[in-house]
C-alpha cells in the first residue's frame, strides 16, 4: 500500500503545479526527494548515553535506524576530538519520506504550543527547505515521561524545483502549514 501522501502527489499535486506553473512536461513538476533529519547533541562527548537515547528517539520518530554524526577535526575549545560522536542524522526517501512527512504536518506541528505555523523563509535559493523543531516531545511516538534530555531536530526538504516559489507551493500542497500564507 502506497503512502498517502504519494497518491495524493500523483492524483492531485501533479495536475495543480502542472496548472499553476505551466510546465511543458509532467516530469518537470517538482518533487519532494527526500528529508533529511539531523541531531547535533553539544553535550554527547560528555554524556554518551545522551546521544544513545536521541538515536533510539531519533529511529522511533522515522523508523529507520539513524546514523552517529562524528567530529570532522578537533577543536580544544570545545573539548572536542576528530572522530568523536556529535550527533546523528537520518535520511529519509520514498514511503518512509512520505508517512513521515504525514505525521509531521497533521500531528506534531499542531501540538507545538502556540502555533501559528512554519516560517517560509528557510529556502536556500535552489527550492530546499529547511526548518527546526525545539524538542522532539511533539512527536507522538516519544513517550515524555522517559525522556532524559531535550533536544532540537533540524530538518531539510530536498525537492528538484528550480526556484523557491515552486518548492513553497509543493510543500504547502503537501499541507505544510506556512505562517505568512496567502
Amino acid at each position: 500500500m502506497a503512502a498517502r501522501l504519494r497518491t495524493k502527489y500523483k492524483k492531485e499535486i501533479v495536475p495543480e503545479l502542472n496548472k499553476k506553473f505551466k510546465f511543458e512536461s509532467i516530469m518537470q513538476v517538482p518533487r519532494l526527494e527526500k528529508i533529511v533529519l539531523n541531531v547535533g547533541m553539544g553535550e554527547a562527548h560528555t554524556n554518551p548515553k545522551a546521544l544513545e537515547a536521541a538515536v533510539e528517539e531519533l529511529a522511533l520518530i522515522t523508523g529507520q535506524r539513524p546514523v552517529k554524526t562524528k567530529a570532522k577535526k578537533s577543536i580544544a575549545g570545545f573539548k572536542i576530538r576528530e572522530g568523536m560522536s556529535l550527533g546523528c542524522m537520518v535520511t529519509l526517501r520514498g514511503d518512509y519520506m512520505y508517512e513521515f512527512l504525514d505525521r509531521l504536518v497533521n500531528v506534531a506541528l499542531p501540538r507545538v504550543r502556540d502555533f501559528k505555523g512554519v516560517n517560509d523563509k528557510g529556502f536556500d535559493g535552489r527550492g530546499n527547505y529547511n526548518m527546526s523543531i525545539k524538542e522532539q516531545i511533539i512527536f507522538p511516538e516519544i513517550k515524555v515521561d522517559k525522556i532524559n534530555t531535550l533536544y532540537g531536530i533540524n530538518m531539510t526538504f530536498v525537492t528538484n524545483s528550480k526556484s523557491n516559489e515552486e518548492a513553497l507551493s509543493l510543500l504547502a500542497a503537501f499541507g505544510m502549514p506556512y505562517r505568512n500564507q496567502k
